[in-house]
């Protein structure tokens, strides 16, 4: 857990100082340095417009963090209001639960594509297009402990006191709720990165002149033979985040689990 939380701190203060430490424009062209090699002067290389591989790396790492925390916060916000009430209430839970299984019957990337095929690319579309597509699954992982919370003694005890539906669910379920979601939020993240780049990558994400990794891997595939660094830089900075933020979820995940702590 220790190494991926130092890699997302990492990158969050290269994204947030981009400005301020690298004055390089990610979209100034330079047609007489481009293809040159990692070297002193431009530490990762140039691509096919002489534009300086390292900012537009740097650059996209706020891209991937953006997409990734917006579309975290507001799949988990969502998701954890309709799991809570599904769950809880009998009657919605089967219509409900229809309508997200329907969803998830679809792969997340091509929900993503169809829902970004309606609308014009931007960074706010690509999150909206892919908090639609993960809301199932933070449903299902809150629905499925709601349906074992509302079993217990202390929520019964709570019925028959005359406690409301909202107060039962906001200070008797919704506190042992939070663990697994805080594990099930990070690997929502990730994914969340995933998807992006892969949206960037088929043309369907982040318009063309935003610096994004994937946008970064498409322009540089055609030339792979002769500038592999244009893909394989911002291919491992992509492989890297994923690594690092499901190792904070694993570690969160054991640190948050009262029987791996007991075994401990």
């Amino acid at each position: 857990m220790a190494f991926g939380a130092v890699i997302l701190l990492v990158a969050a203060a290269l994204a947030i100082l981009a400005p301020v430490l690298w004055t390089v424009d990610p979209q100034q062209i330079n047609p007489a340095r481009r293809l040159r090699p990692p070297s002193r002067e431009a530490w990762f290389g140039t691509d096919m417009f002489g534009r300086d591989l390292w900012s537009r790396v740097v650059y996209g790492t706020r891209v991937s963090l953006i997409v990734g925390f917006g579309v975290m916060a507001i799949s988990v916000s969502i998701g954890l209001a309709i799991g809570l009430v599904s769950g809880y209430v009998r009657r919605l839970d089967a219509v409900v639960m229809r309508l997200m299984d329907g969803m998830m019957a679809i792969p997340a990337i091509l929900l993503a594509i169809a829902l970004m095929s309606l609308t014009k690319p931007s960074i706010g579309n690509v999150v909206i297009a892919i908090s639609v597509a993960e809301i199932p699954r933070v449903v299902r992982l809150v629905r499925g402990m709601v349906l074992t919370l509302r079993e217990e003694p202390y929520v019964a005890a709570a019925v028959t006191s005359g406690s409301r539906m909202p107060r039962i669910l906001l200070r008797h379920v919704l506190p042992n709720t939070m663990a697994p979601l805080l594990v099930q939020g990070t690997y929502v993240f990730a994914a969340a990165i995933l998807i992006e780049a892969a949206l960037s990558f088929l043309g369907a994400g982040t318009p063309s002149s935003v610096a994004s990794w994937g946008n970064i891997i498409a322009e540089g595939r055609s030339l792979f033979l002769l500038a592999t660094w244009i893909v394989l830089i911002p291919g491992f900075f992509l492989s890297l985040m994923v690594l690092a933020i499901n190792l904070l979820g694993d570690g969160l995940r054991d640190a948050l689990d009262p029987r791996f702590t007991k075994r401990l």
